[in-house]
C-alpha cells in the first residue's frame, strides 16, 4: 500500500518565480479563466497547488 502523498502548495510570490509573470497578470489571468485559481487557506492567506502550476506551465510551453 502506497502512502498518498500530500499536495505541496506555493505561495505567490513562488508563482511568480515559476511563472515569471507579474503578480498583476496572474491575477487578470484568473480572471481570464486561464490560471488556476489560488485557494483561500484564510483571511488574506491564498496558495497554489503546485501541480496545478506545473500543469499550466507545460500546457503554456506546447
Amino acid at each position: 500500500m502506497s502512502a498518498k502523498q500530500a499536495e505541496r502548495l506555493l505561495k505567490i510570490g513562488e508563482v511568480i518565480e515559476r511563472t515569471s509573470l507579474s503578480r498583476s497578470h496572474i491575477y487578470a489571468l484568473i480572471e481570464r479563466g486561464d490560471f488556476p485559481a489560488q485557494r483561500k487557506l484564510g483571511y488574506k492567506c491564498s496558495r497554489w497547488v503546485e501541480r496545478e502550476v506545473d500543469a499550466w506551465l507545460e500546457k503554456a510551453a506546447a
